[in-house]
């Protein structure tokens, strides 16, 4: 927005200005004024006062990456017809948080030979009881809770193969489990162990589902 004043009103403006700063006392200021008064000449030029101009749309500040915001799902995770196809539409690239990378390496090394099914289970169990009261409230502290997963030792996770296609895959189940992209078979399951072993807890425990090697309880 411009509006525009003519070099007469600049002089009026400027001798009431000087009028004022002789009843305040103010000589300097005076004499500024009465110099601006007879630099105008009455032909001037108009002259243009620039306006702020305002936006009318709201404005929309980018937040800054997280590290778990480091890859966007493809828009056709919701036309995957299965799990194996929703893993396969997972991006490849990105580093993970330190709680996503506890998820996945968790799902690696408890699952990594089992079907994505069961994978995606053992992922949703941790979910579970990070958000279980009775549990430690982030993925980390379920993972490196005391006595809990057998390949947790003396507080540290094992070295992971990184390059190999069974740690994309954990990536991606984890991905999947954290986002709620798909339903899991161990639904709100806190608990699972192997089919070869029975631990007495389970016999206090409500059996789920069974995938493969693992069954799962709540």
């Amino acid at each position: 927005m411009v509006r525009k004043t003519t070099g007469f009103t600049a002089v009026i403006a400027a001798i009431a200005f000087t009028v004022f700063a002789g009843a305040e006392g103010s000589g300097a200021n005076a004499q500024v004024a009465a110099q601006a008064a007879q630099n105008t000449a009455p032909d001037a030029q108009l002259t243009e006062e620039v306006v702020p101009v305002f936006v009318e749309k709201e404005v929309v500040q980018e937040l800054p990456e997280t590290p778990e915001a480091d890859t966007e799902i493809p828009a056709t995770e919701t036309q995957a017809s299965s799990l194996r196809e929703l893993v396969a539409t997972m991006p490849a690239a990105g580093s993970l948080s330190e709680e996503m990378q506890c998820l996945a390496g968790a799902v690696y090394f408890e699952s990594r030979g089992e079907p994505l099914a069961g994978q995606l289970a053992v992922a949703q169990v941790i979910i579970n009881r990070a958000e279980d009261r009775r549990f430690p409230s982030s993925y980390c502290g379920v993972v490196f809770q005391r006595s809990q997963f057998s390949f947790v030792k003396n507080g540290h996770m094992p070295r992971i193969r990184t390059g190999t296609l069974a740690w994309k895959r954990a990536q991606a189940v984890a991905r999947i489990a954290h986002r709620g992209l798909w339903d899991s078979e161990a639904s709100d399951a806190l608990y699972f162990h192997a089919n070869y072993v029975r631990p007495s807890w389970s016999r206090r425990k409500v059996a789920l589902a069974t995938i493969d090697t693992h069954v799962f309880y709540r």
